[in-house]
């Protein structure tokens, strides 16, 4: 699995403008409804209940909100580029900038795992983070998204 099997080049934000963590989570699943046709409420509601039970924001700038949904097909990415970073509560205490969304059918079990573990790898290389806030279009991102893994994961 690559993450261009995740995130489509047109699951991809190149400049979100959001104020907060909350609005944010909004905008995201208001796209990923559009993109998958899931209710959009029920996607909200997936993100915010994962986030109370602890940040998605894995540091570095980088956070990588997730959740399963029942009626869900197959795993679903959408990557956002802040225009301004926000405070998600990250550990490190840093705003948060690149966002990756992860949704998941309720099965999905290791496959989502999986999932979240390649895309938290990719966001957290340095040289892929700075290309990614460095692309100003979706097609630029997407193409910095599909690179070859430095190292063989």
């Amino acid at each position: 699995m690559t993450i261009t099997d995740l995130v489509a080049p047109e699951a991809i934000l190149p400049a979100l403008k959001v104020i907060s963590k909350k609005q944010a989570l909004q905008e995201l699943a208001a796209r990923a409804s559009a993109l998958t046709g899931q209710n959009e409420r029920a996607v909200f509601e997936v993100l915010l209940q994962r986030e109370k039970l602890g940040t998605t924001a894995v540091g570095y700038g980088v956070a990588i909100p997730h959740g399963k949904l029942p009626k869900l097909e197959k795993l679903f990415g959408l990557f956002a580029r802040l225009e301004r970073p926000i405070d998600f509560e990250a550990m490190d205490g840093q705003p948060v900038d690149l966002i990756f969304l992860l949704l998941a059918p309720e099965g999905a079990g290791a496959d989502h795992l999986k999932a979240l573990a390649r895309i938290a790898r990719l966001l957290r290389d340095v040289d892929v983070a700075k290309k990614l806030r460095a692309s100003r279009d979706a097609q630029a991102i997407y193409s910095v998204l599909a690179l070859p893994p430095a190292s063989a994961a």
